[in-house]
This record gives C-alpha cells, structure tokens and sequence, in this order.
C-alpha cells in the first residue's frame, strides 16, 4: 500500500536539467576538459560532487575536485539565482493539490546541491507541498544508490515498501528499487525510453500520474 510518494526535482517537478547541463557544458570548457555528450549524460541523477570526482579521476585532471565541486555549486546558485522564471512541469500544481487533499506524505530526494534544491522550491512556490527535502550530499551517496530515498522514508516515518518514488533518471531508477520502493517514471519530451525499462510504471505527464493515483 503506498502511504508516501517521493519526488526527485530536476525533470521531474521542473525542467531545470538543460539548465544543469548548460551549467556543466561551460565548466568543461572553462576547465579544458574534454566531455562527450555520451559521457555527460552518463551523470544523470547523479550528485555534482560525485560526478566531479569520476571525472577528474577518469580524465586525469589537476585541479583539486574539492576546486571543481565548489566552482559548479558557486556557478550554479548564480545562475538559478538569476533567472527570472524556472519552468514548472505542467499539471505537477494540480497533482500536488490533489495528493495534498488525500493527505499524501510528500518528500523531494535529488542530487542537486541542498541550496540549489531550496532556491529552485521557493522561487517556483512549490515548497509549502513537501513535508521532507533531502539532498544526496545530507544522505552521504548519490543514486543510484539507495540512501536518499532510505533517508526520506525515515524522515517521512514511512515503511521503504509503502513509498513511491517518481523519477526521470536511470540511477534514480535503480536507486528506488535499491531502497524497495516502488518506482514512476516520468518520461518527459525527448527523453530515451531505454533509461526508464526498469520502472514499475511510465507515465508522460502529471495529469496521467493523477489518475493513477
């Protein structure tokens, strides 16, 4: 019986992952380093410091990857900071509404950076929906490890086995199911079929997670 659902943040409640990406984008070329699109995509749903650290492992990189972690988070408050608007996904408000009226537990578990997780919520008003805001780097590993969603669970004070999550990513996938919880994949435009195979479900918008909910 589901008693909470677990939303990861980025392409799931906004779409801020081409925001990360351009983020990205400009520190490899800031920094010289080579990154294939293949390879840039590999770090999907996986926390910035992890991803900083595999690559200056897998590319040999002299700078400090503590210098690395701290330019992508300094880089990426800026740049949330400035925007004026970051995109909602549509029907997600209606959908919080609807699980809030059926007193739903709500949780966010990302891999984004803890203040880029609070900046993104309030500037977008979706903070006053979830109860529970964790972030990889509080939990101590990134997906597709499960600890993120483990720690919101226990945080929520909800059994794993009652929890769904609702991700995007492939190692936000495998992490669910890591966590035993049941696991939504929302397929947004343009998204690869291939990354969301081991979901318990796909839906394509928020209006379809309603009626299954």
């Amino acid at each position: 019986m589901i008693e909470a659902i677990i939303f990861d943040m980025d392409g799931v409640l906004v779409d801020s992952e081409p925001f990360h990406s351009e983020i990205e984008k400009r520190q490899f070329i800031l920094n010289e380093i080579a990154i294939s699109d293949e390879e840039h995509l590999k770090y999907q749903g996986v926390a910035s410091d992890v991803m900083w650290r595999t690559i200056a492992e897998r590319h040999l990189i002299d700078l400090p990857v503590e210098d690395l972690i701290e330019q992508n988070r300094a880089e990426s408050i800026w740049f949330f900071s400035e925007l004026n608007e970051i995109p909602v996904m549509p029907g997600l408000v209606d959908l919080l509404e609807k699980l809030e009226q059926k007193n739903y537990p709500l949780a966010v578990a990302s891999s984004s950076f803890p203040e880029i997780i609070e900046l993104i919520l309030e500037k977008t008003g979706l903070r006053k929906y979830f109860q529970v805001i964790v972030s990889s780097q509080e939990a101590g590993k990134s997906k597709p490890e499960p600890d993120v969603f483990l720690l919101a669970a226990q945080k929520l004070g909800v059994a794993p086995k009652n929890c769904m999550v609702i991700e995007d990513s492939f190692n936000g996938i495998l992490a669910a199911h890591a966590a035993n919880m049941s696991c939504v994949a929302f397929q947004s435009t343009g998204a690869d079929p291939q990354n969301h195979k081991e979901a318990d479900a796909i839906v394509r918008s928020h209006a379809q997670l309603s009626m299954m909910l």
